[in-house]
């Protein structure tokens, strides 16, 4: 059994217009997502899609009802799946990559 992620291998999806670009592999019910953003991205909404991952490079700020948080390479994020942890990410830094962990949808 091959138990890495190979990004390498994975191409970019497109990206929405003014959205962030990434690379997804599905594996073992999980999908593992390298998400790259610039301050250009926009999110096009709330997301209510709960997150386990890591900021790999740059500095992001994620927006909630309730507050505004701000992580670095290096931090770790643990988002809840649902709307209470509805949340809308934003890059600081001119470039901002995240590895994330998320159950697959079926």
């Amino acid at each position: 059994m091959d138990y890495r992620v190979a990004f390498a291998e994975t191409d970019w999806e497109p990206a929405l217009e003014g959205t962030a670009r990434l690379k997804r592999v599905l594996r073992n019910g999980k999908v593992f997502r390298l998400v790259e953003m610039t301050p250009a991205s926009r999110h096009p909404g709330w997301c209510e899609t709960g997150h386990v991952g890591m900021i790999v490079e740059g500095d992001l700020e994620i927006e909630f009802d309730a507050e505004t948080i701000r992580l670095s390479a290096g931090d770790a994020l643990s988002i809840p799946h649902g709307a209470q942890d509805r949340h809308r990410p934003r890059a600081l830094s001119d470039r901002v990559l995240m590895f994330l962990i998320e159950d697959e949808v079926r």
